[in-house]
């Protein structure tokens, strides 16, 4: 009995670990943008980033990536300055350096340089104790780009919503 109380605490702690915990997510991003590669990269942090991160706060809304001599580096993430912090604390909206492999910065470098291309944050999340962006190499979208994303959306619900009732109207009779 005991061996399998540890076995089942052992699995549960396995998938606890296994499951990224969501910080934040830059939902617009996936509306302005076609998304057209992503990536997975750390981010260097100070304590007081990593405690106010573990409280949950954090806004990816105006963020980017820019690459600056060979090194991709983050803009705009807003974290909020650590409660409890003293004068250690950070600042907002200072830049954060990525860490990337260095044939990974030379693609997005290059992929990023053509036109119309640019390097948003997705999200931010903790894996296994350590804070990950997910960025991505997107192309703006025009207005009728978005217009349409919307309308395909849209009737995906209905047709949704219709098959829905559909089977309910066929499990009642």
């Amino acid at each position: 009995m005991a061996k399998e109380k540890v076995k089942r605490k052992a699995a549960k702690a396995n998938e606890k670990a296994a499951k990224p915990k969501m910080i934040a997510q830059n939902k617009k991003a996936r509306h302005d943008y076609h998304i057209l590669d992503t990536y997975e990269c750390g981010v260097v942090l100070m304590g007081t980033e990593v405690k106010s991160l573990r409280l949950g706060r954090a806004s990816l809304v105006d963020g980017f990536v820019q690459i600056d001599g060979h090194e991709a580096w983050l803009h705009n993430i807003h974290i909020p300055e650590y409660v409890q912090g003293t004068w250690t604390n950070h600042s907002a909206k200072r830049k954060r350096k990525l860490l990337l492999h260095r044939a990974e910065i030379d693609k997005l470098e290059a992929k990023s340089q053509e036109t119309g291309h640019t390097l948003v944050p997705l999200a931010l999340y903790f894996k296994d104790s350590r804070v990950k962006v997910e960025i991505a190499l997107a192309k703006g979208k025009k207005e009728y780009d978005k217009r349409q994303t919307l309308r395909e959306k849209q009737d995906l619900r209905e047709t949704n919503r219709a098959i829905s009732a559909v089977r309910r109207r066929q499990g009642i009779a």
